[in-house]
């Protein structure tokens, strides 16, 4: 449905958001050393200069909390802060082909901050579930103990359950686990 850049966008900036502590299953902060975000971005071919030091890991980590807040605006609002984001970080959409990528846009310099150009390619992403009307494909995982973000490339837009732990099996089982346990008691 999308082009294949913008799923990768969506997806890794949806896998960066999940390692905030009350997003992540571990409760813990999975993305606390230079070596955590160096393994990230080397995951989602992320290209341009790093400093892999502990300034590029605190600039990457603070972005986390406005890329949530970001994905998980409303319709009505995902336009206006989709934007602010691309005038903030003045954006300016290059062509460019590189890796097995194909022609794809990038709207920063390859040499602009590691937690900026991340910040750009969510907001291009976003551009086009806005403008195919979208935006319903971010949601927050459907397990009441889970905050993770949700990003739903299924046709029938069926996916309620995070990929950062085992949600949709867990509140299945609990789900099995009640129903026998209401029979056993009638």
């Amino acid at each position: 449905m999308f082009a294949p850049d913008t799923e990768a966008s969506l997806l890794s900036s949806a896998q960066l958001v999940n390692t905030l502590p009350d997003a992540s299953h571990s409760r813990s902060d999975e993305m606390s050393t230079p070596a955590s975000l160096a393994r990230f971005l080397d995951e989602w071919g992320f290209t341009g200069s790093r400093t892999g030091d502990e300034t590029e890991l605190e600039q990457v980590r603070a972005l986390r909390p406005r890329l949530r807040a970001l994905m998980t605006a409303s319709p009505e609002d995902l336009p206006a802060a989709v934007n602010a984001v691309l005038a903030e970080e003045r954006a300016l959409p290059q062509l460019t082909s590189h890796d097995e990528w194909g022609w794809h846009l990038h709207a920063t310099p390859e040499t602009a901050p590691v937690a900026a150009r991340i910040r750009v390619e969510t907001a291009m992403a976003l551009v086009d579930l806005v403008r195919l009307d979208e935006a319903s494909r971010i949601k927050v995982c459907a397990a009441e103990d889970c905050a993770a973000i949700v990003i739903d490339l299924s046709k029938n837009r069926s996916k309620r359950f995070c990929d950062v732990g085992n949600c949709g099996n867990r509140v299945n089982v609990n789900a099995y686990r009640a129903r026998k346990a209401a029979a056993l008691q009638d």
